[in-house]
């Protein structure tokens, strides 16, 4: 700090404050660190140091990235910085890093999705439920667990029918049965196709005591 006063002006002043983010990066005060790398760039966007902060500015952020049971805005910003790198440098060196990390990344969040989602189907709001695993499929469309997450919706459905006041359960057990074939005909033969069909016909038999 002393030293970036002195140089102030000089060609040696850029190395300084490239150099003084990592300072706050080796004590763990990653936050400032990152303000400190976005400073930089700002102040010298043609550095042959701004590939490198560049990335850090999307590390530190990731190094403040939690486990998947908290708050993921840290992961959310460290991803969008990790997609501004790829973006600038896409031909950089760290891109097999910077793409493992945002894989990572993308794991953790979608964990934190699934797990609110989960949350709400236990808790028996429905509607919920079904609207959280839809914007899931939505969010991570190459899920490992979209087959579990088409037949909870499915399932969302018909329970929040089966819930529903009479004027809504046609509506609901409509939205259930178009589920139960979206699912069925992407998985026919899951493990789950039987409690499926099972859940179908009884959907199918409320719908007709309705009409």
């Amino acid at each position: 700090e002393e030293l970036m006063t002195v140089y102030k002006g000089t060609k040696d002043v850029e190395k300084l404050y490239y150099y003084y983010p990592y300072c706050h990066f080796g004590i763990g005060d990653y936050l400032v660190s990152a303000f400190y790398f976005q400073n930089f760039l700002d102040y010298y966007p043609r550095s042959e140091f701004a590939e490198q902060a560049r990335y850090m500015v999307a590390y530190c952020h990731y190094k403040m990235s939690p486990t998947e049971k908290l708050d993921q805005a840290d992961s959310e910003k460290a991803l969008e910085y990790f997609q501004l790198f790829a973006n600038t440098y896409p031909e950089s060196e760290k891109m097999p890093e910077v793409n493992k990390r945002m894989d990572e990344l993308r794991a953790k969040m979608e964990k934190k999705a699934l797990a609110g989602a989960e949350l709400y189907y236990h808790v028996r709001d429905y509607r919920a439920a079904a609207t959280s695993f839809n914007n899931l499929l939505l969010d991570y469309p190459e899920t490992k667990e979209r087959e579990r997450i088409q037949f909870l919706i499915f399932k969302s459905y018909f329970l929040l029918a089966e819930n529903s006041i009479k004027d809504k359960k046609f509506e609901r057990y409509q939205l259930a049965q178009d589920a139960y074939i979206d699912f069925i005909d992407q998985y026919p033969g899951s493990g789950y196709s039987r409690e499926a069909e099972r859940i179908y016909k009884e959907a199918l038999e409320e719908t007709e005591k309705i009409n």
